[in-house]
């Protein structure tokens, strides 16, 4: 269970993450369901978190998601610019979902 907890950056209690769910990720969630609380999130939930509480790793430090030019700086190579973008790609599991996930 500690192992499924590290592996979805679960480390503290009240942390929060996404993942892309498949069946490695389904297993790991049937494992720590005692554990933990899942679901699929709404677009509204998902613009609140990141609005309210975000925060993306930039040059090895982190960083609030304050304004539109940190995360262009390390996403804009994806086609990422916006914190919109941001929100669209983590919501729709896009095709830059892991660097979008990474980067919070």
């Amino acid at each position: 269970v500690v192992s499924t907890q590290s592996t979805g950056r679960l480390k503290q209690i009240n942390n929060g993450c996404f993942i892309m769910l498949n069946k490695a990720s389904k297993e790991m969630l049937r494992i720590a369901e005692p554990y933990i609380t899942f679901g699929y999130p709404n677009l509204k939930t998902v613009r609140e978190l990141i609005y309210k509480r975000g925060f993306g790793k930039f040059n090895g430090q982190r960083v609030a998601i304050t304004d539109n030019s940190v995360i262009e700086q390390s996403l804009g190579k994806y086609g990422i610019v916006l914190v919109e973008d941001l929100i669209h790609d983590i919501y729709t599991v896009g095709p830059h979902f892991k660097q979008a996930n990474n980067f919070l």
